[in-house]
């Protein structure tokens, strides 16, 4: 069955350094927030205000480890449950990862083996996890130090069954498939082709910055034209119902923020701004490759796992 989400349109990644900034920037239609920052019941007061404008207010959890062998820890979970139902999202979400093994924890998010044992564990995982959340799910492509080896199906592949299997959503990352490109050599417009993009509820955005011939998506520099070349290339494929710009420092003026969102939406076809005040929903919903095929390892500094 089709999956029927909200049109979101362009919006931003939610942090208490910009919210001021984001308050006032022209055009955000919607803001994501990472779900291990809130507590609810205490909802920062420029974030309930957001909401009482009618933005909706997604939550996005980066510590789920939704791929790792062990046990889910339920308790997280329940905390991205309460946490969206607080904001009364329309979907939650979080990463194709895990974060934990062994009773350590990696401090960022690790790629899978692309294996069938290893998509079994994660189907049944994200099964448990949809159960409790109760609302829309969606999962994100991460950026990655490393592949597995004796990989057993493309990323898109991969993705491609989790969702039939689990009718779960997708988060595409346009900067983590071009970080993939660059230091991986993966091909990301080949993945475009092949992962299911009807099942896309938004997209993400993001800079970064090329150290010692590796590119790092530190989520603390602009975005770079190549990224958005990848947005386009999307867009040519489907329109998707939403895109975030994402921060997570060395924060900008409110006017290269509004740039930078400007530049989004030029790619997505410069579609008007939406109003959200009853929040319509719509359906969920190629050409030249930009040249981003690469060499090995990338880094996501910073004290987030959501830079992945």
């Amino acid at each position: 069955m089709a999956a029927v989400i909200e049109r979101l349109g362009v919006g931003i990644g939610w942090r208490p350094e910009i919210d001021l900034s984001i308050a006032r920037l022209p055009g955000v239609e919607w803001v994501e927030v990472i779900a291990e920052n809130l507590h609810p019941g205490h909802l920062p007061g420029s974030l309930v205000e957001l909401r009482e404008r009618g933005l909706p207010v997604l939550p996005h959890a980066v510590s789920l480890s939704l791929g790792g062998a062990e046990p889910l820890d339920t308790r997280r979970v329940e905390h991205l449950a309460a946490v969206a139902d607080e904001l009364d999202a329309p979907l939650a979400s979080d990463h194709v990862c895990f974060v934990r093994a062994g009773g350590l924890d990696a401090g960022h998010l690790v790629p899978l083996p692309r294996t069938r044992e290893a998509l079994d564990v994660l189907v049944e995982n994200v099964r448990l996890a949809q159960s409790i959340v109760g609302r829309p799910f969606a999962l994100e492509n991460i950026a990655a130090l490393l592949e597995w080896p004796d990989a057993e199906m493309s990323e898109a592949a991969f993705l491609a069954e989790l969702t039939s299997r689990t009718g779960c959503l997708l988060i595409v990352d346009v900067a983590n498939l071009y970080a993939n490109a660059r230091n991986l050599g993966a091909d990301a417009v080949e993945f475009l082709d092949e992962v299911p993009l009807e099942r896309v509820a938004y997209v993400h955005v993001a800079g970064g910055i090329e150290v010692d011939g590796l590119y790092h998506d530190t989520h603390t520099h602009p975005v770079l034209p190549e990224v958005l070349d990848l947005l386009g290339e999307l867009r040519r494929r489907t329109e998707p119902p939403g895109a975030l710009l994402e921060r997570d420092g060395a924060y900008p003026p409110d006017a290269e923020l509004a740039a930078e969102l400007a530049a989004i939406r030029e790619r997505l076809g410069g579609a008007e701004p939406l109003h959200h005040a009853k929040r319509p929903q719509e359906r969920l919903g190629a050409a030249e490759p930009p040249a981003i095929r690469g060499p090995v390892p990338q880094a996501e500094p910073g004290a987030t796992r959501e830079r992945l």
